[in-house]
């Protein structure tokens, strides 16, 4: 499986998108008009080891729902995450067993060196 699940009106996700140049056999789901399954994020969970991997805890909402002051469990993660879009740390890039999340430089540099595999 090859697939990145990002927010089209993200501009950090189409600079790193436009950056990576992906090849043509790369699904790519806009989570904003395309919602996440709870079995892809299962399977995005499967490969992290964790919802909380997947967390944006730099989302608006996360601050404004004071969701820092509270102790989240893995259920809360994901539950939030399936809730909102805004939750998933974006963008998510799957390269068969592997998995990519955020957009940090050392992430996206690490996708860039699986891509070249």
């Amino acid at each position: 499986m090859k697939k990145v699940y990002y927010l089209k009106t993200c501009d950090t996700c189409r600079r790193i998108l436009k950056e990576l140049n992906l090849p043509s056999d790369f699904e790519l789901q806009d989570i904003k008009s395309n919602v996440i399954t709870v079995d892809q994020l299962d399977h995005m969970q499967a490969l992290s080891g964790s919802y909380e991997a997947l967390f944006s805890k730099r989302s608006q909402l996360y601050k404004k729902l004071n969701l820092k002051e509270q102790d989240l469990t893995e259920s809360d993660f994901k539950h939030y995450i399936l809730e909102h879009y805004t939750f998933l740390k974006r963008p998510v890039v799957i390269i068969d067993t592997s998995i990519f999340i955020g957009n940090a430089k050392k992430t996206v540099e690490s996708i860039k060196l699986a891509l070249d595999k």
